[in-house]
């Protein structure tokens, strides 16, 4: 998904409410030299894009399950509204981005640039979701506030609530959703087998290594001082993993999603590496900048100036652009042996 820290306003701490903003940024090594690619590339060679499937016909009315207990009835997929990066993705990637009518802060890639943004702040507004005449709004439990939810519901818009994805795991279930959801359960299916195919190409070009690097995920928003270090249930260890690497913050028996970062958090973590996004470095001055957070200096992956750098809008995405992410992440924490 491409969410943050700060789109999970419903379960996060109250301090990230401030830190929200617009996911941007261009992945590359923060060290500022270009992150070699594997021998084979795999999906577009573009971040900034989505590769849409051939446009299917939905089929359409369905009746499906929304996460938050509902049975909803869709009769038309005409006008689309996903309230989320991620789930923006989906629907471009499922070949029906021509059918979508706006899009929120996160969903920063390319072909969604000129619809008009419908949030602020990840904080949805009814009045302008209603004004676009939606056929359908596609939501996940991170949507608020509740009124707005509410208010869009009342005016009968089929409104369907995903669960958030957290993991590479995710993925498959969540295209089945989306697309069952639009009426086009074929196209998910192949959807689900192209993601499926190239995550495998990407994993199958990691190299063999006994020794995983431990790799800490790093929250950072240096105009709102929020510093954070992920945990179990940030959304990074599945990647993290997938990529060859350990996650530093499980390894170091934190729970939850994050916590605060402290000198003495960062060091029981000890991470050989560390991934950010690329807004979030850029936020604090880059790796300079970076070193001079609590404890990052006295860390193996300071020391190393070690430091991963994904963009902020499809690094937890868990989509269709994942296996890119991966390959990009993979990349750049095995420098020299991809």
């Amino acid at each position: 998904m491409s969410r943050t820290p700060a789109s999970r306003t419903r379960t996060a701490p109250a301090v990230l409410l401030a830190v929200l903003g617009l996911l941007l940024g261009a992945s590359a090594c923060a060290t500022g030299e270009a992150a070699p690619a594997p021998a084979a590339a795999t999906g577009s060679a573009d971040p900034d894009r989505v590769e849409p499937l051939p446009p299917p016909q939905p089929r359409l009315p369905v009746t499906v399950p929304s996460a938050d207990g509902r049975q909803v009835t869709v009769t038309s997929a005409d006008r689309i509204i996903p309230l989320n990066g991620s789930l923006a993705e989906l629907v471009f990637s499922l070949g029906l981005g021509d059918r979508a009518v706006a899009r929120d802060v996160s969903t920063t890639f390319e072909q969604a640039a000129a619809l008009p943004v419908i949030t602020q702040a990840h904080e949805v507004s009814a009045e302008g979701v209603l004004s676009l005449h939606p056929t359908v709004v596609l939501a996940d439990r991170s949507t608020g506030p509740a009124e707005a939810v509410a208010q869009i519901r009342a005016a009968g818009v089929p409104l369907i609530v995903l669960d958030d994805a957290k993991r590479i795991e995710d993925i498959d279930s969540r295209i089945d959703r989306v697309a069952a959801a639009l009426g086009v359960p074929a196209a998910g299916t192949e959807l689900k087998e192209r993601t499926d195919r190239r995550l495998a190409e990407v994993q199958q070009r990691l190299p063999a290594a006994a020794d995983r690097p431990k790799v800490a995920f790093l929250y950072l928003r240096g105009s709102a001082s929020v510093f954070l270090l992920g945990g179990p249930d940030s959304g990074a260890p599945s990647l993290i993993e997938a990529a060859g690497g350990r996650d530093a913050g499980t390894a170091a028996h934190l729970t939850g999603d994050f916590t605060p970062l402290t000198s003495e958090a960062l060091v029981q973590a000890a991470p050989d590496a560390i991934l950010v996004m690329s807004k979030g470095l850029a936020s604090v001055g880059g790796v300079d900048g970076l070193l001079k957070l609590p404890g990052v200096a006295q860390t193996p992956a300071g020391l190393d100036r070690r430091i991963v750098s994904v963009d902020d809008g499809r690094l937890l995405s868990y989509g269709p652009r994942t296996p890119e992410v991966l390959r990009d992440l993979a990349a750049q924490l095995h420098r020299g042996t991809t």
